[in-house]
């Protein structure tokens, strides 16, 4: 702590200065922060409402400039709160890095008035019940504050239309709606979506057909997951399908939103002209009453009661999506199994063809469940030819990320990442609040997703 000190006649006269005046009262008010053990006042203030998935946590992996570590949850009292709490708890303890969160918790049933009446934060992360966050989100609007909803943010076409409304009142109260998409910063996927952008290399996205899509995103999740030696709890409503939503309505916006941002980078979509749907489907993932609870902890409630045949709970959690986005082809597939194999884990699937070259993204046994980019030409073009454009792209690769490389296996060349620097969607949506701005096309681009999912059910 530093005080300036005066004599007492040059204190009066200086005093008596205007700018000194001023100089001085921010001058102690920096010395009380700084007792108070405060280095900087944080602009962004987080609020947890009714936190019931992992999500709730993104933002709170490390600590982060701009965050203030003081942090309010509201909730109703029961195990999806506790499960939050125990997960905070975790990365405060833990002994490399650990975060240092001070949370300051209500729960009562009234929470959501409880919330809005105190208003502790200015940006709100909702990430749960699904058939809750149409509401959740609107009234934090209403109150002034930024949202942070894990996806989805619509999961019937009724709540498209709520989630409309929602974007409107937030650009009139001038606040943000965000939903991260941690696909985006994977290197893998930025590399797929810059090497589209090369013409020599890629040419243009062909239309391709239903049959033949030229943007083909799928990937695959498993209810039972483990933290630690121990399974992770997932809330017994997360498998029902009118509080989580359908299989295409929850995980597949992850897709549709890489196949915008990856096809079409920088765009701005509009849903009424540029979107078309052509065809869904959906199919049950088949759970027993022994493999719910150990997922879930309990038994089946009497609202998944409808979905029990003969003991055996069916879940809609897969689907497939056949649609357009101005004109090209586009699949998006989503699958639920029980649980992963050993040595597997969730995968990620993606395909991108364009007119001089395929880039395709797998993730299975071969690759050791590592995501990896192959880059393959398309056919008819010449292999000599090909081989030159390769060796150019490398080298210019090179220069933005030094140990980049291409090695050629069979007909396909294996991209090598090289170093780079990560980032991830909690450093995007600080960076947006901050600046009180979004690109030009996250807005239209969200609700053209959305009304892709949504549109899905049923057709």
């Amino acid at each position: 702590m530093v005080f300036h000190i005066f004599s007492k006649r040059n204190f009066i006269n200086k005093i008596l200065n205007t700018k000194f005046l001023l100089y001085s009262v921010i001058l102690i008010l920096f010395n009380l922060i700084s007792i108070k053990g405060i280095s900087q006042i944080a602009p962004i203030k987080l609020i947890v409402l009714d936190p019931g998935h992992g999500h709730a946590t993104y933002m709170q992996g490390r600590m982060y400039a701009g965050l203030d570590p003081e942090v309010h949850v509201y909730a109703p009292a029961g195990p999806d709160v506790e499960t939050y709490l125990k997960s905070i708890n975790g990365m405060n303890s833990r002994s490399s890095n650990p975060t240092k969160w001070k949370m300051v918790v209500y729960t009562g049933a009234d929470y959501l008035e409880k919330m809005l009446a105190e208003k502790k934060g200015n940006a709100v992360i909702i990430s749960g019940n699904n058939s809750k966050k149409g509401e959740y989100m609107r009234r934090s609007i209403e109150a002034g504050m930024h949202v942070l909803a894990d996806k989805p943010l619509a999961v019937t076409p009724k709540d498209f239309e709520m989630l409309k409304k929602s974007f409107k009142l937030a650009e009139k109260k001038k606040v943000l709606i965000f939903d991260p998409m941690d696909l985006r910063y994977d290197i893998s996927n930025i590399l797929q979506k810059e090497l589209a952008e090369i013409p020599e290399l890629f040419g243009t996205l062909k239309k391709g057909s239903v049959d033949d899509p030229s943007l083909i995103q799928e990937n695959l999740h498993h209810f039972l997951k483990f933290s630690g030696t121990e399974p992770a709890r997932r809330p017994a409503w997360f498998f029902d399908i009118e509080q989580q939503g359908h299989g295409i309505t929850d995980v597949s916006t992850h897709l549709v939103d890489m196949s915008q941002w990856a096809g079409f980078p920088g765009v701005i979509l509009n849903y009424k002209k540029d979107i078309k749907i052509l065809s869904s489907r959906e199919w049950p993932t088949d759970l027993s009453p022994s493999e719910f609870k150990r997922v879930t902890r309990v038994d089946y409630p009497d609202y998944l009661k409808k979905y029990v045949k003969d003991s055996i709970l069916s879940v809609l959690a897969n689907g497939e999506i056949n649609y357009t986005i101005k004109g090209v082809h586009a699949k998006v597939t989503v699958n639920w199994r029980y649980r992963e194999p050993a040595g597997s884990s969730d995968t990620h699937y993606a395909l991108m063809r364009g007119t001089k070259a395929d880039l395709e993204l797998r993730q299975g046994a071969e690759e050791k469940y590592r995501a990896t980019l192959y880059i393959r030409a398309a056919p008819g073009v010449p292999a000599a030819e090909f081989a030159s454009v390769i060796e150019n792209v490398k080298s210019k690769m090179q220069q933005k990320y030094p140990g980049f490389d291409l090695i050629k296996k069979g007909n396909e060349w294996i991209v090598t990442p090289g170093t780079f620097k990560n980032t991830n969607s909690a450093e995007v949506a600080i960076g947006y609040i901050l600046n009180k701005t979004m690109p030009e096309w996250e807005v239209p681009n969200m609700i053209a997703k959305y009304y892709t999912t949504t549109r899905g059910i049923g057709l």
